[in-house]
């Protein structure tokens, strides 16, 4: 069977499989980056990695994989195979595509930067399936963006499209690591909404998902923070609305696990906001965890159809 490998870096794990050309993941595994002993060890932990799925595909289906799809955090530069720069896995300028394609024995390698390959999966066989336009927005320990345009995500002419956790919806606002203050996801991720509950229950270990929970059995207190948080959430994404118009609009992360509570308040603020603008479909993302793999999959198979025959 023809398959690809995909692998999902993240911050301190990554996912693996393999990925028919249909999107059926046929293999699934799960490792630590261990970012711990240094960016080199990291990046000797990936190469690893897809080296035991090259193996494993062979053995289970008489075959090699036919490429390889990668995704990872931080600067990325998709067009010449370099992970630029991830403050949390300490790299730079690493030449992640060179390396994997060496590593695997020469077959072309696609890399992609974390959020907008699983906004790619999301939107081609996901949540936004269907979608001309689409914006997926994970709600994380920050908040970024992929904006989906005709089955493709758009990276800008520097590969920074679509971080909206960095409009400033507060001017004078909490501090942002970014340099600048009152930024969205200061505001709204999942870390803020942890930070702003665990203050204001007076529980240090208190998280987002238990001010959910504290809102849905209807604590006033959770319901100061979750409406603060959605505020502020609603004015970025209606800035998006205003700037790209998108007919869905796909919220994911670990915020979004709150469901309902947090998207009937979400879907109404917004709605109060918009003015000429056009209203998105508001929904959750459908892919979870495995949206990463997926999608890294999906650039593994669309860069062999695009391949020029020798």
């Amino acid at each position: 069977m023809k398959h690809v490998i995909a692998l999902d870096v993240g911050g301190t794990g990554m996912k693996a499989a393999l990925v028919a050309e249909d999107g059926t993941l046929l293999h699934e595994a799960r490792r630590a980056t261990g970012r711990d002993r240094g960016p080199e060890a990291v990046v000797e932990t990936i190469l690893d990695f897809a080296c035991e799925l090259l193996d494993l595909g062979r053995a289970r289906y008489a075959t090699a994989a036919s490429a390889a799809g990668v995704a990872v955090p931080g600067i990325v530069d998709a067009e010449n195979g370099i992970a630029v720069y991830a403050a949390n896995l300490g790299w730079r300028d690493v030449p992640m595509r060179a390396l994997l394609g060496r590593r695997l024995g020469g077959i072309p390698v696609a890399l992609g930067h974390d959020v907008r390959t699983g906004g790619l999966a999301e939107g081609r066989i996901g949540a936004g399936r269907g979608a001309d336009r689409f914006l997926f927005v994970p709600l994380g320990t920050g908040i970024a963006g992929a904006i989906g345009i005709a089955g493709r995500i758009e990276a800008g002419a520097h590969g920074y499209a679509g971080e909206i956790g960095h409009i400033v919806v507060r001017p004078g606002g909490p501090a942002c690591g970014c340099g600048q203050h009152g930024c969205l996801e200061t505001l709204a991720s999942a870390s803020a909404v942890s930070r702003a509950w665990a203050a204001a229950s007076g529980d240090p270990e208190a998280d987002a998902a238990d001010c959910a929970k504290a809102v849905a059995s209807g604590d006033a207190r959770a319901r100061a923070v979750w409406q603060t948080a959605i505020g502020a959430l609603a004015d970025g994404l209606v800035t998006a609305i205003t700037l790209l118009d998108p007919r869905t609009l796909i919220i994911g992360g670990g915020l979004a696990e709150a469901g309902e509570t947090l998207f009937t308040p979400l879907r109404t603020a917004v709605e109060e906001r918009v003015t000429f603008q056009r209203l998105p479909e508001i929904v959750p993302a459908a892919l979870g965890d495995t949206a990463g793999c997926l999608g890294a999959g999906l650039l593994a198979w669309d860069l062999l159809a695009t391949e020029v025959p020798a």
